[in-house]
C-alpha cells in the first residue's frame, strides 16, 4: 500500500496499486496550481486512490480535477477525463517521494525560460499520454 497526504496530515490517501510513472510537469497550470515552477506527478490505475483521513478539496477547472487540502492547501491529485485509465498524485505528496524518481519532462514549451533542470532525462513538448 502507498501512502500519502497533505502538509498538515488533514487529508491522507492510500494508494492499492503499482505506480506506472512519474514525470516532471513544466505547464502553466501545474505551476499556478502549486506555486512552483515545476511539479513532479506519479501516475496510478484509475480507481486505486482511496481518501484514508478527511477529504480534499475538490477544484474542477479546465474540464480537469484537482485535489487540495482544505486546511493547509497542499496539491494532492489531478484527474484528465480525457485519459480515463489514470490519474496522478503529486510526488511530493508521498510518504516516500524518493521511490518515485521522474521519468521525463512534459509540457517543456510552458517551461519558464529561467528555471532549466540539469538532467538528461527526456524532454516532451506536451503530454505524451
Amino acid at each position: 500500500m502507498i501512502k500519502g497526504g497533505c502538509l498538515c496530515g488533514a487529508t491522507r490517501y492510500e494508494i492499492g496499486a503499482e505506480p506506472r510513472f512519474t514525470s516532471y510537469c513544466h505547464c502553466e497550470d501545474c505551476r499556478k496550481a502549486s506555486g512552483a515552477p515545476v511539479v513532479a506527478w506519479t501516475f496510478f490505475p484509475a480507481g486505486t486512490l482511496r481518501w484514508s483521513h478527511g477529504e480534499p478539496k475538490l477544484l474542477k477547472f479546465a474540464g480537469r480535477e484537482r485535489t487540495f487540502c482544505p486546511e493547509c492547501g497542499s496539491p494532492l491529485s489531478f484527474f484528465d477525463p480525457s485519459f480515463p485509465s489514470e490519474y496522478e498524485v503529486t510526488t511530493c505528496s508521498l510518504d516516500d517521494p524518493g521511490l518515485m524518481p521522474p521519468h521525463d519532462h512534459t509540457w517543456v514549451e510552458d517551461r519558464l525560460s529561467w528555471f532549466e533542470v540539469a538532467d538528461t532525462l527526456p524532454r516532451h513538448a506536451r503530454y505524451t499520454g
